[in-house]
């Protein structure tokens, strides 16, 4: 199994979700607490390979774990990606020049 283990920040709690119908009980909640359903925003520590769950279903499912326990499990919804024209390796840069 090709598993990241990447450090991610939760950014913002979005909304809180009923789990059953899918609509939204809450904007902006302080807090969730065990068993509820949410949205929230996540920020990696460093770039990662990941997918809208509709688009790619085996790169856009996720689990929080938190010493060693899973702590929550989810699918992405959506993806911001950062412009590609920042620094490249060594090795890319020399591949670039080659062509």
């Amino acid at each position: 199994c090709h598993t990241a283990h990447i450090a991610c920040k939760f950014g913002e709690l979005v909304t809180k979700i009923d789990r059953r119908t899918g609509k939204e009980l809450e904007a902006a909640p302080k807090f969730v607490k065990s068993g509820d359903s949410c949205m929230v925003k996540m920020i990696p520590s460093k770039p990662m390979c990941v997918e809208a769950f509709q688009q790619y279903s085996a790169l856009g499912r996720f689990a929080v774990r938190d010493m060693k326990q899973t702590v929550a499990v989810g699918v992405i919804k959506d993806v911001t990606k950062k412009d590609a024209s920042s620094k490249t390796t060594k090795s890319a840069d020399k591949a670039l020049k080659k062509k």
